[in-house]
């Protein structure tokens, strides 16, 4: 599992670490299923402290993108709950979505933004449409 955490980044590194492991699912790199490193592990491959991991791990496991069972480690969560959770992803969609058009952009120009920004993330995806 590749994350990169970095030390310019205004987010917080627990949440550079969600995001990494959300676009490591949204790439098919982990695939339902999947074991996660051990909190502990992660931790010290990142060179950060384990509540950092925990947090991310927690924030995923809310997200419903991951289970974690205490003694047996996370796993990435099945397809059915990810679609479970639709409703609640269209929300930070729409607030940004919501954004760009008050910034004044045309719809041509979000569309294209978007389409840019899915590229980029499913770059390099087994199966991923380009």
């Amino acid at each position: 599992m590749f994350i990169v955490i970095d030390e310019n980044d205004r987010r917080p590194i627990y949440q550079q670490v969600a995001d990494g492991i959300r676009a490591l699912i949204a790439r098919g790199e982990l695939r339902e299923g999947a074991q996660l490193p051990p909190v502990r592990q992660l931790a010290s491959d990142l060179g950060v402290n384990l509540n950092t991991i925990a947090t991310a791990y927690r924030e995923l496991q809310s997200e419903g993108l991951i289970t974690v069972r205490h003694g047996s480690g996370a796993l990435v969560a099945s397809s059915r709950s990810v679609a479970r959770a639709e409703a609640e992803l269209r929300k930070p969609l729409r607030t940004v979505l919501t954004q760009l058009v008050l910034a004044g952009m045309a719809r041509a120009e979000i569309m294209g933004m978007v389409a840019e920004e899915l590229r980029a993330l499913l770059k390099g995806a087994k199966g991923g449409e380009q």
